[in-house]
Order: C-alpha cells, then structure tokens, then sequence
C-alpha cells in the first residue's frame, strides 16, 4: 500500500486530496501543520508528501527541507502563487515538484504517480548485482544466493564504492576521501584494516569479485564476468 502525506491547513483541501487519492487506492494521512507532519513522519512510512506552502507555525518551504534531512522521499508543494520566486525558493528547498492552487485533483493524481515511478528507479539504481551476489543500499544489505549479510556500515559503503566502479584502481588517499570524508584524522592503513575484512568475509562464500591489490598505487575490484 503508498501512504500519501496530506499537509494543509485547510480542511476542505484535506477531505478533497483525501477522496481523490483513496479512490485511487492510495492510502492518506493528513496533517494540519509541519509539526503534525513530522510527527506523523516518525511513525509511519510515507511515499510520497504533498506539502502547502503557506501554513502557521512552520511553513511549506521549511517543512520540506526538514523533511529532506532525515527522508528520501518526493514532495510535491501546493501554493496559491504563481511567481517564478515561490517557485525557485520552493526548489531551493528540495522539493521534487510544485502545484498551484487551485488545481484539478486529477493533476495531483499524475503528479504523484510520475514522482513514485521516478524514486522507484533511482531506488532500482542503488542496488548493485554481481553473479548471484546483490549489493542494496536502499537497505544497506548484501544478499549472496540465499544468505543475507549486515556489513558494519564503513565496510559496505567502501564495497559499494568499489562494485560501483569495477576495475577501476583507487588510492588509499581517494578511498579514504570518498569513504570516510575529508576530514578523516587517521591514517591510510584503516582502508588496508577494511579491504581485509571484505577479502575475509566474502572469499568463502563468493567468486562473484574479487578485491585486488595493485601495488604501488591502491586497490580495485575486479568482477566475475
């Protein structure tokens, strides 16, 4: 079931989006202000969030970019204007699409369906697959055959890293950067410590890659063709 989050201050615009989207066989949760709206948030899981722009306590624009720190999900802002400003303000915010009111809930409907193919295949784009191995950074999951592995979180983004860009060699220096950011204060020999633990954990259940060492340089990843 796609929960759909209804953020408005207005009633009517609550029981109309409401009627419309649950015909459609959405599910809807509705909230009368940003502080309902994230509250809501942490409970129950959202597909997508339709937010107006104008609304007491805490408006649309900076609903939406608390709602872009903490989740990956597209929002659509309603507003009554229609000025190239609200717009780029609107965008600026991070919202994925904007809808002025008053507008035929059908366009709603279309709106909301376009965003949700659009997520579902940049969704399909985080997941990596090797041979029967399946790198997923929607869930940060390894999945070999049948076995589902947990990786510790700096060991599957510098997997990830690397199945990502397959024999293409990277210096302990770029990896740290690309892993650990720039502001890392240890030394280069962490990523000796974790390409040693992928090579551990995965040489006995996989040929699907391997993690080689080119000496003098860094490492790469070479994948079972």
């Amino acid at each position: 079931m796609t929960n759909i989050l209804i953020v408005d201050d207005d009633v009517n615009i609550l029981k109309l989006v409401d009627i419309h989207l649950t015909e459609e066989g959405f599910t809807v949760l509705s909230a009368k202000d940003g502080t309902e709206a994230l509250s809501m948030l942490k409970k129950v899981t959202c597909d997508v969030a339709v937010v107006d722009v104008m609304m007491p306590f805490m408006d649309g624009f900076s609903l939406t970019k608390e709602i872009r720190k903490t989740y990956d999900i597209p929002v659509i802002l309603l507003t009554a204007k229609n000025q190239i400003e609200d717009k780029e303000k609107g965008f600026q915010s991070g919202t994925d699409d904007y809808l002025v009111k008053p507008f035929e809930p059908k366009e709603l409907i279309f709106r909301i369906k376009a965003l949700l193919r659009r997520y579902d295949k940049h969704a399909e784009e985080m997941i990596i697959r090797l041979g029967r191995t399946t790198i997923n950074k929607n869930n940060y999951e390894v999945q070999i055959g049948n076995r589902t592995l947990l990786l510790p979180l700096k060991e599957f983004e510098l997997l990830y890293f690397l199945t990502s860009n397959p024999m293409q060699v990277f210096s302990r220096e770029h990896l740290i950067d690309q892993i650990w950011g720039m502001d890392y204060e240890g030394d280069e020999r962490t990523v000796d410590v974790h390409i040693k633990r992928l090579r551990e954990r995965f040489s006995e259940w996989t040929d699907d890659f391997q993690i080689k060492t080119v000496r003098g340089v860094g490492y790469l990843l070479e994948a079972k063709r």
